[in-house]
């Protein structure tokens, strides 16, 4: 390499050269997620025509090799000649950064694609793609290689009628992506999110890859207040419908959903602005947040509900079985990067706050029946948090790693380095003493559960940590990370400021914990997929940041052991045993054994399959979609039977092995 740095040394990227380049910076990574992303910044143009009142249909498609189609019935991008470049307007969207009509308020009041790099990312980004503008009587027709038109954009026959808007047709390119097999779930639930969002627009999705094709329309003239109902339709609501608040001021528009449900103690926050959802909340749930608590507590005041002035509902009681929607629409939002997770505007907490403390004071005034009711729920989780105190202090210890007090079924390892250690829960004595004598006792711990844990979803804390295999499982991973988690999971940050410190919080979490690694390992029949479920339903609701900070795993132990002759190999699902018996043929002396339970291994078996960091699989929790998740758990493990029997009648079908 050359001592000499020189102008030349410098590379100039020229426009989409740039997004090719360094795809990351754009749509945040090459993977699945943000293959994704290029189905959702296209329908974002449609939606904001929607926004504005020009759009009615949305359509989607995703058609065979996963080239993917957006029509809209909007205005239509324009093909008028754009004065600066001196080509169409569509060709400058589709072609330059920060080209579009989301600047300066001109094109829309608001919109979602603030930073006006989303179609021409997605151009950049795929192998081809054609946009064609139906407008004025005409049809404009222009296809783009790599982001590059390929000749001037031209017309087809004109056509007649009131049909206007935009079609869009892109194929992923494959040498950008890690793979480009879009994700349909992913896509259906934003889609189905858009609608709600949106109330009135109807938003057609089509997936035409497999053998059955998969069509669902969706359209919400309720919008979130439906929302907030297909949130709880698995609960039993405090009150029906939910309470709905609207208003706006100045550039901002405010839109309020709340609902309350009865045997269910977690919060279910749902946040956007400008139709992007903010995962991180930001300033609009803040300003929500403090107003709810003040105006409970003024009417509980009011009203003599809590006997003792001086005492005060805090925001953890008052939020204990909400579910919310909180919608904000404005004309500059700050967001957090082009991922767009957390909004930053400061004014907004004030506007919200305001807003809120006026809707929800006159909603609660002519409705006393229902605010009496989120009183009364609010002062029985009061109780229970007082009493829960004395609980929670018999599973504290001196310090995570000084407990003398351990399980004694916890065959804990010898290294003290918590980033070195890992746990396994495990799934009976049979399997634990098996575990037990394949492990390496330097850093692997083993902690057997007897039969099947609590079922949290149906218990209220001061439960919980009354039963014994929930306080062996707290002790053994560290009781101070967990009490610390149940604080902090029902969101007692009132700004964005605070919420800022999630990264740290996430990292005393681990400074807590006793193992950095926090493994499920259970049997491969249904009694260890439903002890699995309970393990991740206690993780979930009631210690979510272990799974934020990345600590927690599941084991995948082998379920066929295939034998011929001296030979030997484990297979670890039901499809790759199909692929490897087409390999080798049905041959009569193969000896095919399935593993019903970790027990029947033996402990080399088990340390070399399931154990062994130089060859096991473990599969990390992550929570990409708390919402999806907690409908899941509600569904499995809540108290209604109806929605688990359509779940398992939906699904049941696609079951292979019930139990062998």
């Amino acid at each position: 390499m050359s001592q000499n740095y020189v102008a030349d040394d410098i590379k100039v990227l020229e426009g989409l050269e740039a997004v090719r380049k360094r795809p990351g910076m754009y749509i945040g990574s090459t993977s699945k997620a943000g293959l994704n992303h290029l189905v959702f910044e296209v329908v974002d143009n449609s939606i904001d025509e929607a926004m504005a009142g020009y759009c009615t249909v949305v359509h989607v498609v995703i058609e065979p090799d996963n080239v993917v189609m957006v029509s809209d019935n909007g205005r239509g991008i324009p093909i008028d000649i754009h004065k600066e470049k001196g080509v169409p307007a569509v060709e400058v969207v589709m072609t330059t950064l920060h080209a579009g009509g989301k600047f300066e308020g001109k094109g829309y009041k608001v919109s979602g694609g603030l930073h006006g790099v989303g179609v021409s990312v997605v151009n950049a980004l795929s192998d081809w793609l054609t946009v064609e503008v139906k407008r004025d009587g005409k049809c404009y027709l222009q296809r783009y290689q790599k982001g590059i038109p390929d000749a001037p954009i031209g017309t087809t026959s004109p056509y007649t009628g009131s049909d206007r808007g935009t079609i869009v047709r892109f194929k992923p390119d494959a040498t950008i992506f890690d793979d480009i097999d879009f994700s349909m779930d992913v896509i259906d639930h934003r889609l189905r999110e858009l609608a709600f969002l949106n109330k009135g627009v109807r938003i057609v999705f089509e997936d035409r890859r497999g053998d059955e094709p998969y069509t669902q329309t969706y359209q919400f003239d309720g919008g979130i207040k439906s929302y907030v109902a297909h949130i709880n339709e698995s609960k039993e609501a405090l009150f029906t419908p939910p309470i709905y608040l609207f208003n706006e001021r100045d550039l901002y528009e405010v839109e309020i959903a709340i609902q309350y449900v009865n045997d269910y103690y977690d919060e279910q926050v749902v946040s956007f602005a400008n139709n992007i959802r903010t995962k991180e909340g930001g300033t609009h749930v803040a300003g929500f947040r403090t107003a709810l608590t003040r105006v409970m507590n003024n009417f509980a005041r009011k009203y003599e509900l809590i006997k003792d002035k001086s005492e005060v509902l805090t925001g953890n009681d008052l939020r204990e079985g909400l579910s919310v929607v909180i919608s904000v629409k404005l004309r500059n939002p700050q967001f957090e990067g082009q991922t767009k997770t957390k909004l930053g505007n400061s004014e907004v907490k004030g506007i919200v706050d305001s807003m809120v403390d006026e809707g929800l004071s006159l909603f609660v005034e002519a409705n006393p029946k229902i605010a009496r009711a989120i009183i009364n729920k609010a002062l029985i989780a009061q109780r229970v948090r007082e009493a829960t105190r004395k609980a929670q202090e018999l599973a504290r210890r001196k310090t995570s790693l000084e407990s003398t007090t351990l399980p004694g079924k916890l065959a804990d390892c010898s290294d003290r380095d918590p980033a070195n250690c890992e746990v396994f829960l495990v799934e009976g004595d049979s399997a634990g003493g098996s575990a037990k004598q394949g492990r390496d006792r330097n850093f692997q711990a083993i902690l057997p559960l007897r039969g099947k844990v609590l079922n949290v979803e149906k218990a209220r804390l001061d439960k919980i940590l009354a039963n014994e295999e929930i306080r062996n499982l707290i002790t053994a991973i560290g009781p101070e990370a967990i009490s610390g988690l149940r604080e902090t999971t029902t969101f007692e940050l009132d700004s964005a400021d605070d919420a800022a410190n999630a990264e740290s919080n996430l990292k005393e979490v681990l400074a807590k914990l006793r193992y950095h690694k926090i493994v499920i390992m259970t049997d491969a029949d249904v009694d260890g997929a439903h002890i699995r479920t309970l393990l991740l339903t206690f993780f979930f609701r009631h210690a979510r940041e272990i799974i934020e900070a990345g600590a927690l795993y599941i084991a995948q132990p082998p379920l066929y052991l295939v034998k011929k002759g001296s030979s030997k190999r484990y297979i670890y699902n039901d499809k790759a045993l199909e692929e490897y018996l087409q390999e080798v043929g049905r041959d009569a002396n193969l000896g095919i054994q399935r593993y019903k339970g970790l027990g029947e291994m033996n402990p080399d078996q088990l340390w070399e399959t399931t154990m062994d960091p130089a060859k096991r699989t473990l599969l990390q929790v992550t929570l990409d979609d708390a919402e999806a998740a907690d409908e899941i758990f509600t569904i499995l493990m809540g108290n209604k039977v109806d929605p688990r029997k359509a779940f398992i009648e939906k699904y049941a079908k696609t079951v292979r092995w019930i139990d062998v």
